[in-house]
This record gives C-alpha cells, structure tokens and sequence, in this order.
C-alpha cells in the first residue's frame, strides 16, 4: 500500500468518501453500470485503508488515548457501515431493475429500509459497543406508539406493498379506480398517482385502492375495449337496425377483427331502443377517436337504412322523397343545391347494387360517371411494391369517380364492395354542366381529390432508408468471427 495512505489513513478515508459522492453526483444516470463499478471500487479501496491501521467495524474504535483520533476513527468505523449498506442497497437495487423494472421501487426502498436499519443497530452493536438489547426494547416501544400514530399512513404503506406485489396494475397502465379512468403515472410509498383525462394529477391513497374496484385496461396488452349504445325509434324493425349497426363497424377499419366486434340490443322502452356496438382497439389512444368514428358511421349507415337517432332532427327530409334525392340531402358535397335542383338532378342519377367482393371501380379506369354511395361499405385498395393492401373504407354519403370526372385523370385505387352495396350513379355528361355552373361544387370536388391523391401518394410512397451505423463488434459478427 502506498506510504502516504499509510501515514495518512484517515485522510484518505474521508477523501474516498467525497470521491464517491463526486463520482455519484457526476457520472450520468445513462452510465449507471459504471457507477455501480465506482462505487464497488471505492468502497474496496476504503474497506482495505481501514483495515490496514485497524479501524476494523467489528470491534471498537482504536486511540483509545486519544480523543481526536479516537472520534476520527469511531465516525470513520459508523461510515463504514453506512456505506456497506448503501452500496449493498444500490448492488440489489440494480438487481431488481433488470428483473422487474421501476414497478418493484417500492419493495426496493423497503429493503433499502431494512439493510440501513441493519447496518445502524450492527454500528451500535460493534463500534459503540452499546447493549442492542436494550435499544431494541426501547426502540419497539417507541414503534408501537409511533405506528398508533401514523396508523392510516402504514396502512397505505402496507398497501403499497400488496400491489407492488399482486401488481394489478403498472406504471403507464390505463386503469379505473372506482369508475374512474386513467393513466397511473407513479406508486410510492402511501398513494398511486393517476393521469385523469383533462390532464389533471389524481392522488389515491394506496389503502383505497387496495380495497376499491379495479379495472385495467391494459391488460391483455394491445387490446383495449369500447362501446358506443345508440337509441332508435321503437318502430324500426331490429333486423335494419342490426345489419345497419354491423355495416358500420365494418366501415371502421381501426376495429380489432379478433376479437371481432359485435351488435347486441340492450334495452326497450316506450322512448326508444337501444343498441349497443362493442369492439376492441389496438391502443388506448385510439379510443375516443373510434368512439367518435363509430358513432359517425353508425349516424350515416342508419339514415341510409330509413332508421333515425332520437337525438336527431326528425322530419328534415320528407318521407315521400325518393332514395336519390334523399341521399343529394345527405350529401357534404351536392347538399348546398337548391330545391328545384336537387328534384332535377335525382331525376338523372340511376341505381346500382354490388354484391361483396364485386368490383366497383378498378384503378387505372378513367371514369365518365360519378358514384355516391348510399349503403354499404366500399373498400379502397392501393399497391406498394406489388402488394395491395387496402387503404381506407368509404361508407353512405361519399363520392367515388370525381378523378376521371374533373381532370380526365385514371383512379388511383380499386374500389370494391365489402358488404352488400347501392351506389347511386351520375353520368359526366350531366353531371359537367352543373360543376361549370356551380364552382362552390366543383371547388369541393377539387378538394376532394387532391386530399386523395396526396393520401395515396403517401400511403404507396417508399420510405427512406436509414443507414445502419455498424460498429466494431458487429463488423466481427458479419465475419463469423
């Protein structure tokens, strides 16, 4: 050993202790295996500098002669221990990190807990020699009055630690609590804290959610569960309701097909009906966006089957209008017409129906017609690299053809018949006067298309591809050796 940490062994004690601080404090968390080697380092280093003059933790502190050395080394010896325990803790902690992640961090601390608690009674056993027995009988006494008093904050603790264990749920888990759903964000020592949905922070005591209902939806992991209950006049028959609602989510195409979603009555009353469409999503997020779909869908494919919401308008198309000019009514595009146009243009648009699986439109077809389509699902199929795949589902409402109609351009996708299909066909012929003649609509069109090429132009576009930087041992593996 070095002369100058023989002569001086206390300094270089109290030195080593300030370097693993520093070393702690500096090193990046990124690097957190080589602050663990640091520190098992350092602590050897002190264990051996100790030794050497002496200072052995296990036996009381030497220059007995000496005040000032013999505090010195007492501290030194009580640091010894202090510091066993915290590297000990630090060591399992990034045992446990590998094996179970940040949720087992409360059963950390509690081990963490134990090992000081350990490490201080062997100090006041070894280096101060004081009667252990003694302090621990004065020190349960002392518990048993503080845990009287701090009984509701144990009971979170203990808790705590029942769900660390069990582990109904995990950080970053959607679950609810009590009817209430959210994002757990962090468990500690006495409360679960939870993301709520307008981004607020809810703190729930670890003893109520221990006794409360839970609710993860996390669990099985990519499958996530909703629903959407709809109310229909009690004089639709249930059959149109059903295969309206089962239309719907088939045009939905974020809906998981395993397990396949489903349409079930719920309840009757002389209000109304009610239905309910339930299916699964791939990821939480996606759950208010396909709610909001599904509704929309589910709106669209039951007015095109003559069947209205109670919550909406009634009576805004009259009955004894024909299919045609009650779908002109429906229409985003064609709904700014007025009156006398609409009964014209219904008058000159016929009525097609495609069986599933039939070809609607085929890419690369200049089309000379317009379709809208009034029931059914159409499903857009495009090809990227010589596969097709399919793009987007089109439901009632929607306009098929505008390409070939507006700019004499070629479909870009195939559009063909997932359900059983009505589309309402507009020769060009017709249909060019009334765009020359109302911009507003021919404007819409425009849009219409461009929004679906530049779609499609995304959608069959190569990405780019991100070179691969090889390092040294993986130039080695390429080799075999």
């Amino acid at each position: 050993m070095p002369s100058f940490i023989v002569d001086h062994p206390m300094v270089c004690a109290l030195a080593l202790i300030l370097i693993d601080i520093a070393v702690w404090r500096l090193i990046s968390p990124a690097l957190a295996n080589w602050k663990l080697a640091a520190r098992l380092v350092i602590f050897a280093v002190f264990s051996a500098v100790l030794f050497n003059d002496g200072m052995n933790p296990m036996q009381a502190a030497p220059y007995v002669d000496d005040t000032a050395l013999h505090l010195a080394a007492t501290a030194l010896q009580i640091g010894w221990w202090l510091f066993a325990a915290r590297t000990l803790t630090v060591l399992l902690g990034a045992v446990m990190m590998q094996r179970v992640g940040h949720t087992g961090r409360l059963l950390q601390d509690l081990i963490g807990a134990v090992i000081f608690l350990i490490a201080i009674i062997a100090a006041m056993a070894y280096v101060l020699d004081l009667p252990v027995k003694g302090v621990l009988a004065t020190s349960g006494a002392v518990a048993i009055i503080v845990g009287l008093a701090l009984q509701s904050t144990l009971s979170d603790v203990f808790s705590g630690i029942v769900l660390n264990t069990t582990k109904p749920y995990q950080i970053d888990d959607w679950i609810s609590i009590d009817g209430t759903e959210d994002r757990v964000t962090d468990i500690d020592w006495r409360a679960t804290r939870l993301q709520t949905s307008q981004g607020s922070l809810a703190v729930i005591p670890n003893s109520l959610a221990a006794k409360a209902k839970i609710i993860n939806f996390s669990r099985p992991a990519d499958m996530f569960g909703l629903a959407v209950s709809l109310q229909v006049s009690p004089h639709a028959r249930p059959q149109t309701v059903i295969e309206a609602l089962e239309r719907a989510m088939q045009g939905c195409r974020a809906l998981l097909a395993k397990p396949a979603p489903s349409v079930a009555f719920k309840a009757s009353a002389s209000g109304g009906v009610e239905y309910e469409i339930s299916g699964f999503v791939p990821a939480m997020g996606l759950k208010r966006e396909v709610r909001n779909q599904l509704y929309d869908l589910a709106f669209r494919h039951l007015q095109a089957a003559g069947v209205g919401l109670l919550s909406a308008t009634e009576g805004s198309t009259p009955a004894t209008v024909s299919g045609a000019r009650a779908l002109l009514e429906r229409s985003s595009i064609f709904s700014t017409l007025r009156q006398e146009e609409k009964d014209t243009f219904s008058q000159n648009m016929t009525l097609h129906t495609y069986r599933a699986g039939d070809m609607i439109l085929p890419a690369g077809e200049v089309s000379d017609h317009l379709f809208i389509i009034e029931s059914g699902v159409v499903s857009v199929m495009l090809v990227k690299g010589g596969h097709t795949f399919e793009a987007g589902r089109m439901g009632p409402g929607e306009v098929i053809g505008e390409s070939g109609i507006l700019s004499d351009q070629a479909t870009l996708a195939d559009f063909t018949a997932k359900t059983y299909c009505t589309l309402y066909r507009i020769e060009n012929e017709y249909l060019k006067p009334c765009l020359d003649a109302r911009h507003d609509i021919g404007e819409a069109m425009k849009a219409l298309l461009d929004f679906r090429v530049h779609a499609a132009q995304a959608l069959t576009e190569d990405a780019p591809v991100v070179p691969v930087k090889k390092g040294f041992l993986q130039w080695l593996r390429s080799r075999g050796l």
